[in-house]
């Protein structure tokens, strides 16, 4: 049985160069996440925003660190929500130095994430059980184990190059401040402006967080 330990070591073990997920045209322009009449998306179609929150929620609990706690891996998981939601597909990337060429952000990931949450629910179901988010915590990590176990590399990639919402859950916590700050032990808030006046100062301890239990059988 796959742990959370054993999970979280094949999951880091991602490589940064895997290929960025693609666009699945036909779910792009669904205006409801749940309906089923997709169609293709032009170019002035509305995005699907959002994700099925029960499944996304019962995600993160299976892949980000139980440490964390239960209000933690919540805010972790709004800011992934708020991230993807506010992505611009394929916009202008900042010139960056050595080169002049105009370049482009990646298509949008987040239709084949839906997807793939989909895909864990229905396969939770093709197992007899009443869908992934009812599933004990063991059995989750055990489930998204085998989905991810021909994942190679030695890195966790950019969210962007994640081929997995599980992948880009973690990635994107782990690429913030708060998993800096967790792993220094310090608030060093990497990427947040500080004043003058505190450049000098040592960054705070971080707090340790009275873990909540996390729940191991499934809901009645």
């Amino acid at each position: 049985m796959t742990t959370r330990r054993s999970f979280l070591k094949t999951a880091g073990a991602l490589s940064a160069g895997v290929a960025t997920v693609g666009t699945v045209a036909t779910a792009c322009a669904v205006k409801d996440p749940t309906a089923s009449n997709a169609t293709g998306q032009g170019n002035d179609a509305e995005r699907v925003r959002g994700f099925d929150r029960v499944l996304l929620d019962a995600v993160a609990t299976a892949v980000l660190p139980a440490s964390l706690g239960v209000p933690a891996i919540r805010t972790a998981t709004d800011a992934f929500v708020a991230w993807a939601d506010g992505y611009e597909p394929v916009a202008e990337e900042m010139h960056g130095y050595g080169y002049a060429d105009v370049r482009y952000l990646p298509a949008d990931p987040s239709p084949a994430w839906r997807a793939q949450l989909m895909a864990l629910d229905l396969l939770a179901h093709r197992h007899g059980t009443n869908g992934f988010s009812t599933l004990p915590l063991a059995k989750q990590q055990e489930l998204l184990g085998a989905v991810l176990r021909d994942q190679r590399g030695d890195r966790l990639p950019a969210p962007l190059g994640a081929t997995h919402i599980a992948v880009a859950l973690l990635a994107q916590w782990s690429s913030g401040p708060d998993a800096w700050d967790r792993a220094l032990g310090a608030r060093v808030a990497p990427g947040v402006c500080r004043t003058l006046a505190d450049a000098t100062h040592k960054p705070l301890p971080v707090t340790p967080t009275k873990t909540a239990t996390v729940r191991t059988e499934p809901h009645a």
